[in-house]
């Protein structure tokens, strides 16, 4: 059995006033893992502007 066949069975045992708080858990999840991926992003662009910044980028870049 998956991992997430164990979750929904999980799930299904829930009563209904402990849905939302799972509902907030998982939506948790996910923007705790894009924020992760965003700052991630965020670190690495200054390192990569020195080369997006030369004149020889702009020039390979023109005809797209």
């Amino acid at each position: 059995m998956s991992k997430k066949e164990i979750l929904l069975k999980e799930i299904e045992q829930v009563s209904e006033p402990f849905l939302d708080e799972v509902l907030d858990f998982i939506r948790f999840l996910k923007t705790r893992n894009a924020k992760k991926r965003m700052s991630i992003t965020v670190a690495s662009e200054s390192s990569l502007a020195k080369d997006w910044l030369k004149p020889e980028e702009d020039e390979a870049w023109k005809n797209l």
